[in-house]
């Protein structure tokens, strides 16, 4: 089992210590912050509104699990956001980042008042394609070229989830 809440201040050292220990798992996919300067202008960011950031940890030890992330987030008429994540190497395959997303989508729906979760991702990253596909995100199309990633144009899949789509997780969805 999880718990998941917004990212605080309080986070750094530990995500920073994470991410670094899962460079490997993350290439060449995502690259989150690996020191204090680029945790710094990460947080900065996830207070202005448009990004938000949630920090899963496994309940049994408080190791963390992973980073869920909401950004671009708009209001009416879309009242829509972009969905990230990413896992880290102590917790990783055992489900924690299932949980973790199905929970920052319930949240998003509720609290932000969201109507649709949109997921963008690489073709190859196979692990990330499950994750959304357990979660009830349906594929919705294909983008060339779509973000730029590890310094290249990436083509990406767009996938979705709808606030009035069934998740398919159990029920403990709520951040604490």
């Amino acid at each position: 089992m999880i718990a998941l809440a917004p990212l605080r201040w309080e986070d750094g050292a530990e995500l920073i210590e994470a991410n670094r220990q899962s460079a490997e798992l993350h290439h060449p996919w995502v690259r989150p912050c690996i020191d204090r300067d680029g945790f710094a202008a990460w947080f900065r960011r996830t207070q202005t509104g448009a990004l938000t950031a949630l920090l899963a940890r496994e309940r049994a030890t408080g190791a963390v699990a992973g980073v869920v992330t909401l950004s671009g987030i708009t209001g009416e008429p879309f009242q829509s956001a972009y969905l990230g994540y990413y896992a880290n190497c102590v917790t990783s395959r055992r489900g924690f980042m299932t949980q973790a997303l199905a929970q920052a989508c319930a949240w998003g729906f509720t609290a932000l008042n969201l109507h649709r979760l949109e997921a963008n991702i690489q073709p190859d990253n196979a692990a990330s394609l499950a994750l959304v596909r357990r979660v009830g995100f349906r594929k919705e199309g294909f983008s060339p070229r779509y973000l730029f990633v590890a310094g290249a144009w990436r083509d990406h899949e767009r996938w979705a989830l709808l606030a009035d789509q069934p998740l398919d997780q159990p029920s403990d969805r709520g951040l604490r």
